[in-house]
């Protein structure tokens, strides 16, 4: 329903209930839950801010959730899908780990890292990872994506990172000209979790 909001923050609050910005547009004040990590970026009512936003509906509530960044609110979409995994868990999976640092745990099935996050114990560690590791791998018949500059050796990583990409929803257009950005910085043995990092920093500018 609401990709992004741009406004200025009029309100921060944070409780039990979890952490809170208002943005204020046009008169109207939107109130969505955030990271705990994005809730501290924001230093100030009155800054001017842009929050992705996912709306949350279920039978007994509707409520936005909020992210400074882009890859952060498309990660967040697919925890979600998870059998088990609420806002609240998704919230704390992200404010845990970065994006390509829990992308890079799924697909290399490494359950164990997860439970790090308050409130994952061994066995939602491991379903998340076999639900997420078939959500975001399965465009696997997709042509890999040829960069004529690329130092980078590895092709497995790239294409395992342009499957993540794709089933994010970002267009192969997007992903080859961030890829040919971000193998400036890459070492020729990359992996998978430093391709994304690097390339989604470049996409959610």
């Amino acid at each position: 329903m609401y990709d992004y909001i741009k406004g200025v923050i009029s309100g921060k609050n944070s409780s039990s209930k979890g952490f809170f910005l208002t943005v204020e547009n046009n008169g109207i004040g939107y109130l969505a839950e955030v990271m705990p990590r994005d809730f501290a970026a924001v230093e100030k009512t009155g800054d001017e801010v842009k929050l992705y936003t996912i709306l949350i509906h279920r039978e007994d509530k509707m409520a936005l959730c909020g992210f400074l960044h882009k890859e952060d609110r498309d990660i967040f979409s697919i925890l979600t899908s998870v059998s088990g995994v609420g806002s609240k868990m998704a919230l704390v999976l992200l404010d845990e780990f970065q994006s390509s640092e829990l992308i890079g745990f799924v697909i290399a099935g490494n359950h164990k890292e997860l439970t790090r996050a308050k409130g994952v114990g061994p066995k939602l560690a491991q379903k998340i990872i076999l639900e997420l590791k078939d959500k975001l791998m399965n465009y696997n018949n997709t042509a890999p994506i040829e960069i004529k500059t690329s130092n980078v050796q590895n092709t497995q990583a790239m294409e395992d990172a342009q499957t993540v990409l794709i089933s994010l929803g970002y267009e192969r257009a997007e992903i080859k000209d961030a890829f040919s950005k971000a193998m400036l910085n890459l070492k020729n043995n990359a992996s998978a979790e430093d391709i994304l990092k690097e390339s989604l920093k470049i996409l959610s500018v």
